[in-house]
């Protein structure tokens, strides 16, 4: 089956996670994805929190899937030049340095450009350029911090709390993806390449926009009567932590089930929309307050939503999580069983859906990844192991016009 980006030539300058997440992404959908990596060394992550000695690290694997190794020296003459030829060859560089660190390379935009006009020059940033704080080094937990998700995250009466989810990282990664693509559907109508930022800050706060709506009505009308501060708390001048609450308008909250005392996660989440109210009455066994003033209206209820919920969890005591969604799903209500890590794994949904693929590998043998969270109609993403250490460097190199005996003398010199 034809990839819809087959064809696309990509120089994968990036580490870690941000840059990695999004080269991954296209290489999924046929992109050629070169990753360039220090030889002997290569990407941090191969070694980073190892499970398997002498094996590259699961943070690589499940970050680096369906792509090319290519070992280089870009501070040896031998080693620019063979990225030079690699640059005249390519569509798109996606880079994760530090500030300046192309331009040091001998690399920067002017020169990039002058080797190939049509080179989209895609960066993952920590701040926006101009930003008083483009200077600062940044990871996943300072971009949450940095974009408005740790102050709005957590309970009330606790600090403001970094989200396991990779908000700063993975999100960046596919915002720039977005983008990359953007850039190329307006390569093909102007014929010149561009160049692509996605800042870390940016992406955590696009994802946090209802937060930056709430600070609005906040500072117009004093209070927020969808937190769970509302209307017996206080509110500040800037938007609390909400706890478990929806934040969207209809009341949520994470509630026990059967099991709770022994198992951290026997949980559901329980959300009371208003055209699910009748519902939810019958199948609590509670009709009488569906036409009861006191609990009609969302507005009624909010001032005893939690007196709401711990009816709900009475009802939850002996029922599991699994058997309280069976029951609620019935009536058309918002929940879900708060699943973990090892449940999500051994999901036959997710394994039938691709969502979460087993792959095998040289060194590691079999491991578990996350795969296309996006569905075609007509393309099912197919991901294939990570690439060893320097892998595709004679492969590359060949079709970049090096003989063997070119690639042989390269070595020697340790530029690839």
């Amino acid at each position: 089956m034809t990839k819809p980006l087959e064809g696309i030539k990509i120089i994968d300058f990036t580490h870690v996670q941000a840059g990695p997440a999004c080269t991954q992404l296209l290489a999924w959908f046929g992109a050629d994805v070169i990753k360039v990596e220090r030889p002997g060394s290569g990407d941090v992550t191969r070694n980073q929190l190892r499970d398997i000695p002498d094996a590259d690290a699961l943070y690589f694997t499940m970050l680096n899937s369906n792509k090319k190794s290519l070992t280089l020296d870009t501070k040896k003459p031998e080693g620019k030049e063979v990225l030079e030829k690699l640059i005249r060859e390519s569509d798109v560089l996606v880079e994760n340095f530090g500030p300046g660190a192309l331009d040091r390379m001998g690399f920067s935009w002017e020169r990039l450009n002058e080797l190939n006009p049509k080179m989209i020059v895609a960066s993952v940033k920590g701040f926006s350029d101009g930003h008083h704080y483009d200077d600062l080094k940044v990871y996943e937990n300072v971009a949450q911090c940095a974009g408005g998700a740790a102050s709005t995250t957590g309970f009330w009466d606790g600090p403001p709390t970094i989200s396991a989810a990779a908000l700063g990282d993975s999100n960046t990664g596919m915002h720039l993806a977005i983008g990359i693509l953007t850039a190329l559907l307006g390569r093909d109508k102007t014929g010149k390449g561009q160049k692509v930022a996605v800042s870390m800050q940016d992406s955590v706060l696009n994802l946090c926009r209802v937060k930056l709506r709430d600070q609005q009505r906040l500072e117009r009308v004093g209070y927020l009567e969808e937190y769970p501060q509302y209307p017996h708390g206080e509110f500040g001048d800037v938007v609390p932590r909400g706890g478990n609450a929806g934040g969207g308008g209809q009341p949520g909250w994470v509630l026990k089930c059967k099991g709770w005392e022994t198992d951290p996660n026997a949980y559901i989440y329980f959300t009371i929309q208003g055209h699910a109210w009748e519902p939810i009455c019958k199948a609590l066994g509670k009709p009488e307050w569906i036409d009861d003033p006191s609990y009609k209206t969302a507005q009624a209820r909010q001032p005893h939503i939690f007196d709401i919920f711990k009816t709900i969890e009475a009802w939850l005591a002996d029922k599991t999580k699994f058997e309280a969604v069976d029951i609620l799903r019935k009536f058309d209500i918002p929940c879900a069983p708060v699943l973990t890590m090892k449940e999500l794994a051994n999901d036959p949904s997710l394994r039938a859906s691709g969502t979460i693929v087993e792959v095998p590998h040289k060194k590691r043998g079999s491991y578990l990844t996350v795969g296309s969270p996006i569905k075609f109609s007509d393309m099912k993403p197919e991901v294939t192991a990570s690439p060893l250490l320097g892998e595709h460097t004679e492969e590359v190199l060949l079709g970049l016009g090096y003989s063997r005996q070119d690639i042989f003398n390269l070595r020697e010199i340790k530029a690839v």
